[in-house]
């Protein structure tokens, strides 16, 4: 019962195209070697969240051409968006299927932690929806600039 680490992979991935497009539309496509390289995983792993990101509109290919580029600017993409791209549509905090309904506190677990739960879910969400690719990518540009002379691409 883990967390999926799919939203952070995602993010890394994005976040570094935005960096290489320079923080606009466009840019030098970005291979899954090149991004995994980065994001620490095999390239398989890459390729499958980039190919739920293609779904969703966020990234785009050209025939002939290998690797990614953003399909909208950074700014026109939120990290919900992203979120959404990637997790499945079931809620962060599954609750357990089959309580005892002999017992008083499994009679009413569900609704009463579902209520925290969906409040919980609803604040994320939220938080979320109000931070661009764009914001996200220029913290990290701010951090590796005071760190010079790091770079923010591997290899």
């Amino acid at each position: 019962m883990t967390v999926s680490s799919r939203f952070a992979v995602a993010s890394h991935v994005l976040a570094l195209l935005s960096v290489h497009a320079g923080q606009v539309h466009g840019g030098e496509a970005q291979s899954s070697e090149k991004l995994a390289c980065s994001v620490g995983v095999n390239p398989v792993i890459v390729r499958g969240v980039s190919s739920m990101l293609r779904r969703a509109g966020l990234v785009c290919s050209r025939q002939g051409v290998t690797g990614l580029n953003l399909a909208r600017p950074a700014s026109e993409i939120s990290l919900l968006e992203i979120y959404r791209a990637v997790q499945p549509p079931e809620r962060l905090i599954a609750l357990h299927e089959h309580p005892s309904q002999e017992c008083a506190v499994g009679r009413h677990i569900q609704e009463v932690l579902g209520a925290v739960c969906s409040e919980a879910q609803a604040a994320l969400e939220a938080r979320l929806a109000r931070t661009s690719l764009a914001e996200l990518a220029e913290e990290l540009t701010a951090r590796a600039d005071a760190e010079s002379p790091l770079s923010l691409s591997p290899a």
